[in-house]
């Protein structure tokens, strides 16, 4: 067994590196497994491990049932639904508001973090940090120190198989000293160590509010005693393994003369069994649960253990490939390479694997909940908006990218987490609307909150938009169709679909021309001018209600029919209902209207472009198909640039479905800009400031949001390949200025996958494999003016010329 970590890069790896330590936590640099990530700073003298457990919330399971009890307590209900919905056909705004205050639960609940892991390095001689790397291909920080003729090699990574945190620590010419401490901001409730290493148990806390809720006296409160069936705790399990002598004096655990250190840090928690549904245990099971994970691991071995981390992601992250221009293996000093923008293709390069090394990072199957709008990562007690699920674009857009870039497994978490949210949705919908099915509004937290937040006195622009799993329920509907899985359709989509068309078909209302409506309905977090002049947020049927309704009821009816569940009585509804949805309409200027009436823009350049969900990501307009909506959603033009990573990110992938690459490619050099300011100062949400990349190359607006990351993955796939409207097109957006690229792995609806070439703006070749086994299936093909269909077995791989004329066929696995 050896604890000296066999270096696992492989020659065509694509390293980023950054030649100091970081000095802060958008300098650090991102690892984690699923369950636990860390933000790995470097150092000389002293390192930071600042460790997150994805299952580290505030709150309690009982939470939003809570919540709901508080809601109709105040008098909203159905009875009050039915005032609302006249005030706003009256355009009676200012008493549409008031009444909807009840129906604005208090908050969703804080993403926290769980414990930092120091350590410090000491060696007689001069010394001298020489840099450090992370490997976007298998997920390892690797820093080199010099103490006088002793070079010190400490590698850091996530590791999955073995469910901990690991830090080798391996010295060449010499031997040095180490110490270790382990801290955490929660309320520590025991703290011991001995020679095999620490155990720290921590409280978490039962209640957190967000920042922008100022009013809350006690905004982190933790309970007296625990609450019934519930017990908020977490242990952390830390064992080491060397050659030197050790010694404990407190809290601090020491090694002196030692050549090589292995570290695995483990965790157990109370909030990971509510995720799990496992039964809760107590409080010395849990430490007997991380330091058994810990000593498992540390018995493994580094080389053995790092073996195992990297076969396990590099099976994952492997599968897929996109690079622009010539260089993609290599190691890339992250200023003077990446954010200096001297070469697009390679930030182009970049950007997409961060994303998917991000995604395959925060969100595995088997490991906690998805990945929330900082991944995993957070310092904060009191994180931007919670470091929560803001389910109106954030949340979707982390997971735009999973089929597409070969990360189909990292959507389990997500899946799990509507699953959650239909059982506590279905109740709201039921005591608050009077519907079936289930609901869920503008956040969601672990526990599944569904309800409206804002505590009663927040804007309606946001608070009120009952939408949420409308939009989260189409991602069950692209699982399957990039998969083809029936299995997955008829067992965990197609029920989830279905409760979710319930509420749609109960929340819709007849007007009197016989048209179907949703009142009371928002466009996220705008607003328009009304007749009076007033800034307003309440309307019947905005273009987005539509859209997102539209799209779930003809996905359930294709459900319906591939899984032979046709005579489903809801199927019957839906066919009544779909043709009385109001369609897409124009503004007299001709541009795509985003409310149910012609109403001027309050902010015309506005960050969301809510009204174009249509175009992306649900592909009900496109150029084709549909071409004076396509035409009509230039509406793009006058929302401007800017502002953030979300924004960016939306707006590039709608330009890649218009065609428009010249002005995909603009937003995408905005967007992957250097970040000016101080990422710690938030911006005004609004957009009045542009954001940018950190120096770590996270997203900020500020505050760092993830789904910039994940949007700019997706997006630069939507540039190279589109697979909406029943086609595979290759090439769709690509500017000029990206001449030469490669692809390979591109997942298409339909059960498909692309690999292309491209060199001086023109296709070189194409190779498409059918990945569903079973019979012969046909898939459309386009570039250009060129167009092909091909029929291929199951298993079997077509490759194609430039005009997309056939070369060879072969079978593949």
């Amino acid at each position: 067994m050896s604890n000296e970590p066999r270096d696992d890069r492989h020659s065509g790896d694509l390293l980023l590196s950054w030649p100091r330590p970081a000095a802060g936590f958008f300098e650090a640099a991102p690892v984690g497994n699923g369950r636990l990530g860390a933000m790995v700073f470097g150092g000389l003298h002293r390192a930071r491990f600042q460790v997150n457990d994805s299952t580290v919330w505030s709150g309690t399971p009982d939470g939003p049932d809570a919540g709901l009890a508080e809601v109709l307590a105040a008098g909203a209900g159905p009875k009050r639904l039915d005032e609302v919905r006249q005030a706003v056909r009256a355009e009676d705004y200012r008493r549409a508001e008031a009444l909807l205050m009840s129906f604005e639960g208090r908050y969703t609940q804080e993403y926290l973090p769980y414990v930092d892991l120091c350590m410090s390095l000491a060696a007689d001689g001069d010394a001298e940090y020489l840099g450090r790397t992370l490997n976007l291909d298998d997920g390892v920080v690797g820093e080199t120190m010099r103490f006088g003729a002793r070079t010190v090699r400490r590698s850091t990574w996530a590791s999955r198989p073995a469910q901990a945190i690991c830090v080798a620590v391996a010295v060449e010419g010499g031997v040095v000293d180490m110490s270790l401490e382990l801290s955490s901001l929660l309320r520590v409730v025991r703290r011991t160590a001995d020679a095999s290493g620490f155990d720290l148990g921590v409280e978490i806390p039962v209640d957190g509010a967000p920042l922008h809720e100022p009013s809350v006296a006690e905004p982190l409160r933790y309970a007296d005693t625990p609450p019934d069936g519930y017990d908020p705790f977490g242990a952390v399990a830390v064992r080491i393994d060397t050659d030197g002598t050790v010694a404990v004096e407190r809290d601090v655990w020491s090694v002196r003369g030692m050549s090589r250190a292995l570290i695995t840090l483990a965790s157990s928690t109370s909030p990971a069994d509510v995720w799990t549904g496992n039964p809760a245990v107590t409080r010395e099971r849990h430490h007997e649960r991380a330091a058994r994970t810990a000593r498992s691991a540390r018995a493994t071995g580094a080389d053995a253990l790092l073996r195992a981390h990297s076969a396990d992601l590099r099976e994952l992250l492997g599968t897929t490939s996109l690079t622009v221009g010539a260089r993609r293996a290599g190691t890339f000093d992250v200023r003077s390479d990446v954010l200096s923008g001297h070469d697009e293709g390679l930030v182009a390069t970049v950007i997409f694997q961060l994303g998917r090394y991000l995604l395959a990072s925060a969100s595995r199957p088997g490991g906690g909940p998805p990945a929330n709008l900082q991944g995993m990562w957070n310092a904060e007690l009191r994180p931007p908006w919670s470091s929560n699920y803001t389910i109106n674009i954030n949340t979707e857009m982390n997971y735009w990218g999973a089929e597409t870039a070969g990360l189909s497994e990292c959507h389990e978490p997500l899946f799990a987490l509507i699953e959650r949210l239909r059982a506590n949705g279905s109740r709201v919908a039921r005591e608050l609307y009077d519907c079936r099915g289930w609901v869920a509004h503008h956040n969601t937290d672990m526990w599944g909150w569904a309800l409206p937040v804002g505590m009663g006195h927040s804007d309606p622009s946001w608070a009120i938009w009952m939408m949420g799993g409308v939009w989260l329920a189409q991602h069950l509907w692209d699982r399957f169709d990039f998969t083809r899985d029936t299995a997955f359709l008829r067992e965990r989509a197609w029920p989830t679909l279905r409760a979710c068309a319930e509420f749609c078909l109960d929340w819709l209302v007849e007007a009197e021309d016989g048209g179907l409506d949703t009142v009371p309905s928002t466009s996220p977090e705008n607003h328009f001018i009304s007749r009076h002049g007033t800034p307003e947020a309440l309307s019947v049927s905005t273009t987005m209600d539509m859209a997102l309704i539209r799209a779930l009821f003809t996905r359930c009816l294709e459900a319906a029919r591939i899984a032979g569940l046709d005579d489903d009585p809801v199927c019957a509804e839906i066919r009544a209902a779909l043709p009385r949805l109001r369609p897409p309409r124009l503004t007299p200027d001709g541009r795509l209207r985003e409310w149910g009436a012609d109403h001027p823009d309050e902010d015309p350049a506005h960050r969301h472009v809510s009204h174009l969900v249509g175009v992306h990501p649900l592909g009900q307009i496109d150029l084709e198909t549909t071409p004076d909506l396509a035409a009509a959603a230039r509406v793009l033009d006058v929302r401007g640039p800017g502002a953030m990573g979300w924004s960016w990110s939306w707006k590039i992938a709608l330009r890649a479905r218009l065609g428009d690459a010249a002005t995909a490619r603009s937003l995408f050099l905005e967007a992957t800009r250097p970040f000016p300011g101080d990422p710690a100062v938030l911006a005004p949400p609004e957009g009045s400031e542009w954001g940018g990349l950190l120096p770590n190359l996270f997203s900020t607006h500020p505050p760092f949001q993830i789904d910039g990351n994940y949007g700019l993955m997706a997006a630069l796939a939507e540039m190279v390949v589109q697979s909406h409207g029943g086609a595979i097109q290759l090439l769709p957006a690509v500017p000029g200025e990206w001449p030469d690229g490669s692809a390979r792995g591109l997942r298409c609806r339909g059960g498909w996958a692309v690999d292309l070439t491209w060199r001086r703006g023109a296709l070189v070749s194409c190779a498409v494999r059918n990945t569903v086994p079973g019979g012969a299936r046909t898939v459309r093909i386009r570039h250009g003016r060129a167009a092909a269909e091909l029929t291929l077995a199951g298993h079997e791989e077509v490759r194609l010329g430039p005009a997309l004329e056939e070369a060879d066929r072969a079978a593949y696995r």
